[in-house]
């Protein structure tokens, strides 16, 4: 189990930003529309939404009010929880306006370029707690029209409180992807290699590790994840020997240091 020293503010990195005191766009506009259009449908209070979604109603009321935008974790928990596309087109394409590049800190990349990155991870790493246990959980990554670059989510973690969100960056100088979180100055990094032909990536993750008491130590492990289909899903949570996904899911963890996509190097 890893997290930030503040606990309750992982659910996104995107949360505390400043620009998210901003006024709601007209895209934030629309998907507030949308949403209260789902709970019109469905016949179900916004608190059912926010406990499904895993959010709290004071934010869900905030950004269909337009007091705050929806943040992209807040988004992604709810499309999860509809079951719906909630996010709107944006631009359309050619129209090459400054929102569809991403920052010169990012890397640069332009929308066009980096929609085959959009979907959802299955995602294997290491499980800190158990040893000889995997731990499995979900990364969504969008593009996030406010912030003109993509942006990541985890969800799915049986630790749910420690789920991180952050923004991508992928420069051409190295050739790799890097998932950033940024908490008040507080970072964890996941550096991935460029996908396989099988869609899958490779790499090393960063973090904080809970030791003893309060205690956090900085940890490094390898990551693996690889896109799903559209409907499909896959088991999460820890994953121990006696489980019969356990050897697939080692087998595609071993691949980060065994294939040479990244190494630790430890003292001899």
């Amino acid at each position: 189990m890893c997290a930030f020293v503040r606990k309750e503010a992982v659910m996104t990195a995107f949360e505390n930003d400043p620009t998210e005191s901003e006024a709601l766009s007209a895209e934030g506009a629309e998907t507030a529309r949308l949403v209260r259009e789902e709970i019109a449908r469905r016949r179900i209070s916004r608190q059912a939404l926010a406990d499904m979604a895993r959010i709290s109603l004071s934010t869900l009321e905030k950004a269909l009010a337009g007091k705050r935008p929806f943040t992209l974790a807040t988004l992604l928990r709810i499309e999860e929880a509809l079951g719906v596309t909630l996010r709107t087109g944006g631009a359309p394409a050619g129209a090459g306006t400054a929102g569809d590049v991403a920052p010169d800190t990012m890397g640069a990349y332009a929308r066009s370029a980096v929609t085959w990155m959009e979907g959802r991870y299955l995602t294997l790493r290491p499980s800190f707690g158990t040893p000889g246990g995997l731990f499995a959980y979900l990364t969504t990554i969008r593009w996030v029209p406010e912030r003109a670059c993509l942006g990541f989510a985890e969800s799915g973690r049986s630790d749910s409180r420690f789920e991180q969100a952050g923004h991508v960056s992928m420069p051409n100088l190295s050739g790799h992807i890097y998932l950033v979180t940024n908490e008040q100055g507080q970072y964890r990094l996941a550096i991935l290699s460029r996908p396989t032909i099988d869609g899958q990536l490779f790499g090393i993750l960063t973090t904080l590790e809970v030791g003893s008491g309060s205690q956090l130590v900085p940890a490094a492990a390898p990551v693996a994840l690889r896109k799903l289909a559209e409907a499909e899903e896959a088991p999460l949570g820890l994953v121990t020997a006696d489980m019969p996904h356990f050897e697939t899911y080692r087998e595609m963890l071993a691949r980060s240091t065994g294939a040479d996509f990244a190494r630790l190097h430890l003292p001899c």
